[in-house]
């Protein structure tokens, strides 16, 4: 629907006037053949009964409606509208198009949103203020907080049983796809690359690191520390049938030749840089995954990867 006439300063185009309404024309729409103007809510309408231009039938859809010309807008921003709010004491005659910013400043809207000084601090609408009580609001607004809560935390059981079904359903998978490789060659390669893919997603969603201290590697970790990181990679989803391996290759008795000795890794030093090494959330440790580094020298990686971790220096 249109703004009502009277509320502009002087007499209106009729230009700007939507023949259906009668109003000046809001949201304006123009049909594409005949150019005629409407307001697009009386043009939507209008269709939904009968699908033809009002003033000479010509046949149109609502996805054939066009935007108004800029002329038109730019004459309809010019006039000058008098606040919606006048009937409530607002005196102001304001431009069209800056008749919305207006009405979300303006002190004589009823509706105008404002901060309640009694105590609660909550934003109430101004007309409902006198009627307002802190303790009946904010009681209202911790029940609603508490269904909210009670909704999430129904949603999150559903779908964690969703998420349990299907990691049984992939273990189920892959307890099949092991036993078929045993005697099938083919399925065995299926199933190494599966393996493959799954610890590079993986690999995708941890942090990239960077070791500012290699010196601080501790090559032999004791047993405390190696149960933590693989406490976290647990947490952190890495892959079941990796995570073995990668804290077996923690200690430089699992590393490869580059790496399993002091004077190897004194050597290999300048290489280290060229390494790209995720971070184990939260601890000083990182991973160098095989399928990260396969820019490597052989003898600096291994299958799937190695955990190192440090004393100090991880970014």
């Amino acid at each position: 629907m249109g703004f009502d006439v009277n509320r502009f300063q002087g007499p209106v185009d009729e230009e700007l006037i939507c023949p259906i309404c009668s109003g000046v024309l809001q949201d304006p729409v123009q049909a594409p053949d005949c150019e005629h103007a409407f307001c697009r809510l009386c043009m939507n309408e209008w269709i939904n009964r009968q699908p033809t231009c009002p003033l000479d039938r010509t046949p149109i859809t609502a996805a054939q409606l066009l935007p108004a010309p800029r002329i038109l807008r730019n004459l309809l921003s010019r006039l000058r509208i008098k606040c919606d709010n006048f009937v409530h004491g607002c005196q102001q005659d304001i431009k069209l198009d800056a008749l919305m910013a207006h009405l979300e400043e303006c002190e004589y809207n009823p509706k105008r949103p404002i901060t309640c000084e009694q105590g609660c601090s909550l934003i109430i609408p101004k007309d409902e203020m006198k009627n307002h009580n802190c303790v009946r609001e904010l009681r209202n607004l911790i029940q609603s907080q508490h269904q909210n809560v009670t909704e999430m935390r129904r949603e999150l059981s559903e779908q964690q049983f969703q998420l349990n079904e299907q990691k049984r359903e992939i273990h189920l998978l892959k307890d099949f796809m092991r036993a078929m490789r045993v005697s099938n060659p083919i399925m065995r390669d299926i199933a190494e690359q599966m393996e493959r893919d799954e610890v590079a997603r993986w690999s995708a969603t941890l942090p990239r690191a960077r070791v500012t201290r290699w010196g601080g590697m501790i090559s032999t970790p004791d047993e405390l520390l190696q149960t933590m990181i693989k406490r976290t990679l647990s947490e952190y989803n890495c892959p079941p049938h990796v995570i073995n391996e990668l804290m077996e290759n923690c200690h430089e008795r699992k590393w490869p030749a580059g790496l399993n000795s002091l004077e190897t890794r004194q050597n290999s030093r300048r290489q280290y840089e060229s390494y790209v090494c995720k971070r184990v959330p939260g601890k000083q440790a990182v991973i160098v995954l095989h399928c990260d580094n396969t820019h490597m020298p052989e003898d600096m990686t291994v299958e799937p990867g190695l955990v190192m971790i440090f004393a100090h220096g991880i970014e």
